[in-house]
Order: structure tokens, then sequence, then C-alpha cells
């Protein structure tokens, strides 16, 4: 059991004797507020802070951080409040004790729910000081390795949490050898059988290899004695959850997985792990394209380190590690490293990238709409498989594996990315929705008027690309939809004679206060979106007394002019795909705002008579958009009538958008084509153009 005098003796490698005193101070303050209480285990309280001040100890982190650990469940659990600790501790301890505090459990409607809220809140925490997290991961650590006394559902609920959250977390922060024992004992928590089974096939196994591991490792060391490199060599082990993971994941047998051999090598300085790989591959003959160089570009948590895989005697896959000491500190240790070796090297990289990681997750948690939709952003970087891209001016960028150059984009400024128009790929223009490969260049073209296309959503990767386009969408959508709300109440009212100007503020505000809205542009809003109508809502403004009878038939008399430019709270019916000089009604859809449908559309003859429901549309004068057109074309088949309907297409200023041959025979075919026309009279004049051609024998618009 751990006691503060091991831990005091533990402390003096690295801590004054002034701040191990203030550790001790801590923990006897902790030792009393906890005076009483016991663990599920049975074990004194105290037993807990005392451990995880232990996992902190092996981080080499400074007196501060054990001070909160020792404290982390006093406001919480003893009733003491925040301010005795300040007075007792000062401010930087008693915020990392409350910022470890908020991070336990409330209540939600959903486990989903609550476990976005828990992770937003320690996205806000860690970006006030990164230790909140290395507290909090030390203190679930803790918890995970005395799991046993727990029921086994709650046992696989906190190990399905850590799996969630907390280990790719340790993962991001570069915090390896904590994340490694997290999912050992989550994998235990919740498949105690697999578990088993695979830990004693591993142990079987073990017997088997040891031989070809010494025979390896011996003619590693060989070979570097030779070229004066001094290095440590060991042989890495394979821990139970990433076999189980492989196993699941890429379907290999236990066999596979054991069959390759992996070593780590430890050197002095940089030169010497460039050297050594050289030796390595003299050694033994390296398998192409699995030599990755993460020591000139470190992966995203700060890793650093040469892989190569090669074959040893006989066939054996070797994967070999090369590092320097201080990498091996990073790599165990992450974010962590920056305690343990107060160098001013990579390390510092490392840390900085933590930082910057954390500076997006606030950006992320300001655009976001709910807990949910934060983690669903974040999920993707916390998960990431990188691809590294250039800069025009050879900047490296690291993104997840299949981002897109609008991820890209997003990633190099958010204005890029919203005024992003087109890309080039090694200097090649490229589609935006091209997938990066590993090293290569991509330039943004962008323009001040082009803006975030919704349509983007389907393909980018980054929670930042994606959260980005949802804020900007959604604040898009809010001014669109109080312009179509502001338009149709407008109408609305005209049809009671009435204008916007009659309207009382005192009925604004009684009508407002209803709604539970804030104010008339929310209730603008709201009406541009569908989600209220306004022929009630004119009423209801402009008379105090509800029951007041007006007819609802009048509001049908002046239509509501529709130019195609409205944006996103405007939409045109997939049905009966309407174009200018189609008769048109609008239906007011909840959430998507005004649907327009032509007037003999089968889908909206329900609605039509109902005013509250359908509104009266007309086409504006001055159309300059574009619609869509579904023709079928039946034609002859003859060799080159398509190019002769394309070109005909083309000399009616018209744009094919689609085209495909619906069946074919030996004389006829069934041809669809989607075009791009401004109204019925050009949508005439590009089918006459069309009938005019040998072998067209019938030509019928779409309409679903």
């Amino acid at each position: 059991m751990p006691t503060i005098d091991a831990l005091s003796e533990r402390l003096t490698q690295y801590l004054s004797n002034s701040q191990i005193k203030q550790v001790c101070r801590a923990y006897y303050y902790a030792e009393q507020a906890h005076e009483g209480q016991r663990r599920r285990s049975g074990e004194p309280y105290i037993i807990h802070p005392l451990a995880v001040a232990n996992i902190l100890t092996d981080m080499h982190l400074d007196h501060q951080s054990l001070m909160a650990a020792m404290l982390h469940d006093v406001i919480e659990d003893t009733g003491i409040p925040k301010s005795a600790l300040s007075t007792q501790f000062g401010e930087v301890v008693t915020d990392l004790v409350d910022g470890v505090s908020k991070l336990t459990h409330i209540h939600f409607e959903s486990k989903e729910e609550q476990q976005a809220e828990n992770f937003q809140k320690m996205a806000m925490a860690m970006a006030k000081d990164i230790r909140v997290i290395l507290v909090k991961l030390a203190d679930r650590l803790h918890n995970l390795r005395t799991l046993g006394s727990l029921k086994p559902e709650k046992r696989r609920r906190i190990a399905r949490e850590t799996l969630d959250i907390y280990s790719p977390i340790a993962n991001r922060l570069g915090l390896n050898s904590i994340r490694v024992e997290m999912e050992e004992l989550c994998f235990e928590a919740m498949y105690p059988m697999r578990s088993e089974l695979i830990r004693k096939a591993v142990k079987a196994a073990r017997g088997h290899r040891s031989e070809v591991v010494d025979n390896i490792a011996g003619a590693v060391r060989t070979r570097l004695n030779e070229s004066n490199i001094s290095v440590r060599v060991f042989g890495r082990e394979k821990h139970l959850y990433s076999i189980y993971s492989k196993m699941r994941d890429q379907r290999k047998s236990l066999a596979d997985i054991m069959d390759v051999y992996g070593f780590r090598i430890v050197t002095d300085s940089i030169d010497d792990c460039y050297r050594t790989l050289g030796a390595m591959h003299s050694l033994y003959k390296p398998i192409p394209g699995r030599f990755k160089d993460y020591i000139a570009i470190p992966k995203t948590n700060g890793y650093q380190s040469l892989h190569t895989t090669l074959i040893g005697i006989g066939g054996v896959p070797i994967e070999i590690q090369i590092r320097t000491e201080e990498m091996e500190a990073m790599a165990n240790h992450g974010i962590a490293a920056h305690w343990l070796y107060k160098s001013e090297s990579d390390q510092a990289s490392g840390t900085q990238r933590a930082r910057q990681w954390v500076q997006n997750l606030l950006e992320l948690q300001k655009n976001a709409g709910s807990p949910i939709e934060f983690v669903e952003h974040v999920k993707v970087d916390l998960f990431p498989d990188e691809i590294y891209v250039f800069t025009p001016k050879g900047k490296i960028l690291e993104l997840p594996s299949g981002s897109t150059a609008i991820d890209f984009a997003y990633a190099v400024h958010t204005d890029v990315g919203n005024h992003c128009i087109a890309c080039r790929i090694d200097r090649q223009l490229a589609p935006l929705s091209a997938r990066l490969q590993n090293g290569q260049t991509v330039q943004i073209v962008t323009a001040a008027s082009a803006q975030p296309n919704p349509a983007w959503l389907n393909f980018v990767v980054t929670g930042k690309a994606r959260s980005n386009i949802r804020n900007y969408l959604k604040s898009q959508r809010r001014s669109e939809s109080v312009a179509l709300g502001e338009r149709l109440l407008g109408k609305a009212i005209a049809a009671l004679g009435k204008t916007m100007e009659d309207i009382d503020q005192v009925h604004i505000a009684q009508v407002l206060k209803e709604t539970n809205l804030d104010s008339l542009e929310d209730l603008l809003e709201d009406i541009g979106s569908g989600n209220r109508m306004a022929p009630l809502l004119a009423r209801r403004l402009l008379v105090a007394n509800r029951d007041t009878d007006i007819d609802l038939h009048a509001i049908e008399t002046s239509p509501l002019a529709i130019k195609g430019t409205e944006g996103l709270v405007v939409s045109f019916a997939k049905c009966c795909s309407p174009i200018p000089g189609d008769p048109i009604v609008g239906h007011v859809s909840s959430g998507r705002g005004l649907v327009i449908h032509t007037e003999n559309c089968r889908n909206v003859e329900e609605l039509r008579n109902n005013p509250e429901k359908c509104v009266i549309l007309s086409w504006d004068k001055d159309i300059s958009s574009e619609f869509t057109v579904d023709l079928k074309v039946y034609m002859e088949n003859r060799r080159g009538i398509i190019v002769e309907v394309a070109s005909a297409i083309n000399q009616a200023d018209a744009n094919i958008e689609k085209i495909s041959v619906e069946e074919k025979d030996a004389r006829l075919s069934v041809t669809n084509l989607k075009i791009s026309i401004q109204g019925r009279k050009h949508l005439a004049r590009t089918i006459r153009r069309l009938r005019t051609i040998r072998g067209v024998n019938k030509i019928v618009r779409i309409k679903q």
C-alpha cells in the first residue's frame, strides 16, 4: 500500500524540500477531509489520491499537479468549499482541483449526451491548464486498476467510456505508457475470457520466440558495435489489446501477428539514429514502402522515431524503431516529458502541438451547436491516421487520412476555407473533393465573394472544416430565414389591408412572450424556416383579441415573387422541378422553409386550399439563375447521335449536367438528360433544337 513517506522519498529526485513539504501538507489536509470515508474495496479513501500522485510522480510532474492530485476529490466528496482550499493552497492549485472536479458525472437524458458533455467540459478545463487532464488521466488509471470491487456492468461501462474518450486523449497527448495500461485494463474488464485466452497464447508463443529474439538482438548489437555506435537494444512486447484489435480489424490470426518480431534501438543522438538505420539496412534487407521517418516529420502528438521493417534470416519480418533517449521519453510520456526533460529541445515542439490541439478544441467548441456535435467533430481528430502535405511555401501540415483540399484550406485558416473556390494539387488543377495523398503540395485558390457550399459536408473529414462550414451555413441560413420571414409576414399583413408599421409594439411583446422568443428577428426566422405560419401570426400581431375573425383566403390575393437566389431557405421540389414560367405554389415546411412546387404537382394537391400551409407565388421578372430540368429523349440507336444531342444543347446556350442511357436495343435507345436552363422559353428553344436532329422521335419533360 502506498505511503506518503515513500512518495516523499521518490520526490527528492527532482523536487526541492519546500515543494515536497507543500505536497505533504496537501496530503495531510486531504487525509483529514476524507476521514472515515472508504472506497468500495474497503480501504481508506486517502489511498486513492496518494496512488494518483504516485502515477504523476512517474512522469516527474510539478508539485502543484501533485497537490491537486491529493486534493482532487475534496471539493466534491467532503463539502469543503473552494474558497477554503484557495486560502490554504493558493489559486493555481484550487483551479486545478476545480477543473478535475468538474469532469465528474452529471445526469443527462442519454448516455451519449452525458459522455459528450463530460468531454466538452474536459476540453474547456484543458484549455485553461493542460495539467488538469494529466491529473484526470492518472485518476482514471487508478480507478481502472481497482475495478475489481465493482459490479460487472459498471466495470464494462467505465471501460467503454475510457476507450471512447480517455485513452484517445492520452494517445493524442503522447502519453503512451498510460494509454497502453488503460487499454489493457479496459480489455480485461470488458472481455475477461478473450483477454485470458490471448494472454495464455502469447505466453506459450513467447517460449518458442525467445531464442529467435536473442539471436536477432545479438546480430543487431554486433553490427552496431562494429560501426562504433553505442545503443540500447531491446525486444518490443506486443500488448494484448493491440493484438486483439489487429485480429479483429485486420482479420489476422494470432500466429500471423506473433510472427513479426519488434525491436527498439535507443541511441545518443539524431545523427546516430540515421547511422543505425544504415547499419540495419545493410544487415537485413528492408521491405520497400515500409520505412517512415517520424524524426524529420514528427507525429501530431510529438512522437519521433525512425520505423523500418526488414526481412531477417528465414524470411522472418523484423520491425525496428530507432530513436534517442529524449524521443523515448517523449514516446512514453508525451506532453509530460516537458516536465521530465527540462531542456528546450524537440520536447517543446511536442508540448506546443498539444497546446495547439487544445486551442483548436476551443474553436470547435465555440462553433458546435451541441455537446454531441462537438464530440462528433473531435472524434476524427482523436483517431487520426495522419498524412503530411505541403503548402506552396514548403510548410508541412498534418491532416487525418482521407482529408480533402477543403480540409487543407480550413487547416491553413478559417477564412481561406470559407472563400475557397478551387485548388491545385502538385500544380495541377484538381476537384476540391479530391482525397489528398502523403507528400503532395496543395495550393488553394480563393475569391472574396465565395462562400462555403453545403455539399462540402458530404466529403470533408476534419472536425475544424465540418464545424466551420456548419457554423457559416447556420448564420447564413438565419439571415436568409429572417429575410424570407419578413416577406411572408409582410404579404400576410398586406392581405389584411395593413402594413408592418401598423403593428403595435405591445402586441409584438405579447406574441414574443407567448412564443418564448427573445426578439422580432427570432420570430421572423421561425416564419422563414417554416416553424410558424405567417397568416396566423399576422392575425395575432394586428389584433389583440385572438377570436377576431379574419378571412384567411384573402391572403391568396397577392403572390410572392421568387428570384431563385433566396438561398438555403427556399428550395425547389425534386418531384416536379419547377422552372421560371411554370405556375407555382409554395409549401411551408417545418425546418426547411419554403419548398416550391408546380401548381399541378400531386404532392401539394391536399395543401392547395390551406392558406396556412400554402403560399401563392409568382416568378420575379428579372431572373438570372439557372434551373435543372430532366428530359427523356427517345431516339434511334445510330453512331454519333449523342454527340449531335450534346452539340444541339450547347448551341441553345443550355448546359448538360448529367446524361445516361436508360434502355437500349438494336434500333432504339431511351436517354435521360439533366440540363440547366433559365426558364420555360429557354427550355422550349432547347427542345426545338433537339427535335431537328435526325432520329430523335420523342422528348418528354420528366416530373416524378
